[in-house]
């Protein structure tokens, strides 16, 4: 059996951030497009909201 522990708010925050990015790029783009044009477009969505977000 897996025990789950509670998330902290600035995790939270950090997960919504993620889902609501990965959610506009792909909105935005929709489907087909390569890899690295999706993940460019995401890092910017990040950043644009106040993230530091480290290149690979």
């Amino acid at each position: 059996m897996k025990v789950f522990h509670q998330i902290s708010q600035q995790e939270e925050l950090i997960g919504k951030a993620i889902v609501n990015a990965a959610f506009e790029v792909h909105k935005n783009l929709g489907p087909g497009l390569l890899e690295k044009v999706y993940e460019v477009c995401f890092c910017h969505v990040l950043r644009k909201n106040g993230f530091e977000v480290k290149d690979r």
